[in-house]
């Protein structure tokens, strides 16, 4: 960090997460994400935390539009990482969920991710590992928190 302060300003941290976030982008680009693109990762993460929603839910997830959403369903489908089963409360609607060979490819690719991580992180002192990993969990205990209000003010949209 570059502030002199004992006390960094939000801002600073901020800026220095981003470029955190960044080198982090760049590290598991490297751990390779083949067959899929990043919106297609991101699509099954959702899913992973999501089983079983339907294709307007997870556009709204997203923040895409149905008719992408479902492209990118269909190309996910097509390397069998995704599959659609009919709702049993709706015969017009499809569940979404990770295939088996989804699920071991999201395990293989945090292995690789954690791998890059793992060489960067044991260049580092022990002391600053400690510091990184305790505020690496207040910034994820804190991000959760937030991420989750946002979901109950609008639970009552999510509905199917």
């Amino acid at each position: 960090m570059t502030s002199s302060s004992s006390h960094p300003r939000p801002d600073e941290v901020a800026r220095v997460t981003s470029e955190a976030a960044e080198l982090l982008e760049v590290l598991w680009g490297r751990a390779s994400t083949a067959p899929v693109s990043a919106s297609q990762i991101r699509v099954l993460f959702i899913l992973e935390h999501n089983d079983g929603i339907n294709l307007r839910m997870l556009a709204e997830a997203l923040g895409s539009t149905p008719p992408s959403t479902s492209r990118l369903c269909d190309r996910l489908q097509a390397v069998g990482f995704v599959e659609r089963k009919p709702s049993v409360s709706s015969r017009r609607e499809l569940r979404l969920q990770l295939s088996r060979r989804g699920r071991s490819f999201l395990a293989e690719l945090r292995a690789r991710r954690e791998a890059a991580l793992q060489s960067v992180l044991e260049q580092m002192p022990v002391r600053n590992r400690t510091a990184l990993l305790e505020g690496l969990e207040a910034f994820c205990a804190a991000a959760s928190a937030e991420i989750h209000e946002g979901d109950e003010s609008s639970s009552d949209v999510r509905s199917a």
